[in-house]
């Protein structure tokens, strides 16, 4: 049975402890743990650090494992989303560089999971992005399969606000550019961090990719989009995806869960099933934020009681 769990950025206010306390309360089995450098969000959801890996110590190491232990609560990996392959090439070498301390952290704390986006220089057209990820990084998946590590990259393009125009910060929305990514890289440990939500506001099937890509699934986020067909009609593809899209929490937008957990069962799927928050409508305080977890835990008891 899949294990639910949640993503730990949509609870800044709260400490590592405090995070995995409300996990174990609610009904969780799990938590992604947001592992940004320590500092000041530059965009919602970012720069959350529920645990700082600049400076994880083997001692500070065995207390989490051990706190994690207590709770019955497990980390179905570490997070960051920063765009490695950033046009600013000072920026780019900051993130992998602080990627590559996760992938330290991971092997550290016994985890398999690192998940991260492939970034995307924007002043660069597609076929130069993929050349660019092809020198990038291969070192990056080679570093974490030394140390035992999957790299799970999200699916999201990171193409919402105008900063982020043209094109987006992250290259893998995909599955063609999937295919070709997985040419370049064919190791085992190089995989997908999958998030249906981003398919389909993209007008995509967010079914068949689960078939498809097997072997290279490495971790899921539950996340539900609702897609405005009349403001779709209105602006059309082109536009601001926020114009025509809202993200929801699971079983308040478009998808079928139904049928997307019947394709997980169907092609074996038991790891980390992982509710990533994103709905404005929950966030107007810690209490909502709470409660859109604790909301979606009993959505997800119908697939997984």
């Amino acid at each position: 049975m899949p294990a639910p769990g949640f993503v730990s950025a949509i609870l800044p206010d709260l400490g590592f402890e405090e995070v995995i306390r409300f996990a174990r309360e609610a009904d969780y089995r799990c938590v992604e743990l947001c592992c940004w450098p320590a500092g000041k969000a530059e965009r919602r959801y970012a720069g959350v650090t529920h645990l700082d890996v600049a400076d994880l110590t083997d001692a500070r190491a065995a207390e989490v494992k051990a706190f994690l232990q207590a709770q019955g609560v497990f980390l179905s990996g570490l997070g960051y989303y920063p765009n490695p392959l950033d046009a600013d090439a000072e920026r780019a070498a900051f993130f992998r560089e602080h990627i590559k301390k996760l992938i330290v952290a991971a092997q550290r704390l016994g985890l398999r999971n690192v998940n991260t986006f492939i970034g995307r220089n924007q002043r660069l057209n597609e076929v130069q992005n993929l050349l660019l990820f092809a020198e990038v990084w291969p070192p990056l998946v080679k570093f974490a399969a030394e140390h035992g590590v999957n790299i799970g990259i999200e699916n999201c393009p990171m193409y919402f606000t105008y900063d982020e125009w043209p094109k987006g910060q992250n290259l893998a929305y995909s599955p063609a550019i999937w295919r070709k990514l997985f040419e370049v890289i064919p190791d085992a440990n190089f995989g997908l961090n999958y998030d249906p939500s981003h398919l389909l506001w993209m007008q995509m099937d967010y079914l068949k990719p689960l078939r498809e890509f097997t072997s290279r699934l490495h971790h899921l986020h539950l996340k539900d989009a609702h897609v405005h067909r009349d403001r779709l009609d209105e602006h059309g593809i082109l536009a601001n995806p926020l114009t025509f899209h809202t993200p929801k929490l699971p079983g308040r937008g478009d998808i079928d869960w139904g049928a997307y957990f019947a394709t997980l069962r169907e092609v074996g799927w038991k790891g980390p099933v992982v509710v990533e928050v994103e709905d404005k409508d929950y966030e107007g305080s810690l209490a909502d934020r709470k409660r859109s977890l604790i909301e979606c835990r009993q959505f997800l008891r119908t697939w997984i009681p």
